[in-house]
């Protein structure tokens, strides 16, 4: 017997019953499924992903020698979406949308008149903004790092 279940209430439970050659789901979207077959590779699959499929899954196994539990936690990880523009009051604007987690910006050539925003969806996605301003500054661009877990982007802004 091999079982997969979300550690919730009503939550998706997937089964394999060997000496009757049956599975069974229960409460399960179809993006939630076995990798392959459970005969041979009891691994869960979901795809595609969704942000509320994150949290703690159990998977049990019995058999003659004994119950096996094992726990993992799915933690969803969204690349922002990035963008860099400019206002007429001279200021470099580098925004990393909806990223889960919240993306880190930062400038090249380095500012100290640079600031940050952030806001927080009710999704669990933030979305962070920089603001660079130029106006006293001779430099002919700018360069926006965005670093996050899922993606890694520069964009440059030419000043001139």
């Amino acid at each position: 017997l091999v079982t997969w279940k979300r550690n919730c209430r009503r939550c998706c439970l997937l089964s394999y019953r060997r000496d009757q050659s049956k599975t069974s789901k229960l409460n399960c979207s179809e993006r939630i499924t076995w990798k392959y077959s459970p005969v041979s590779d009891p691994a869960l699959r979901i795809y595609p992903v969704d942000l509320g499929d994150e949290g703690d899954y159990t998977c049990e196994t019995a058999n003659s020698e004994g119950n096996f539990l094992v726990f993992s936690s799915l933690t969803v990880i969204v690349p922002p979406t990035v963008t860099l523009t400019h206002d007429n009051s001279k200021v470099a604007v580098c925004q990393a949308s909806a990223g889960k987690p919240a993306a880190d910006i930062s400038w090249i050539p380095a500012s100290n008149h640079s600031s940050e925003e952030e806001f927080h969806h009710p999704n669990g996605t933030v979305t962070r903004v920089s603001y660079f301003g130029w106006a006293k500054s001779s430099f002919p661009s700018v360069t926006c790092l965005v670093t996050h877990p899922a993606t890694n982007q520069t964009l440059l802004l030419d000043l001139t």
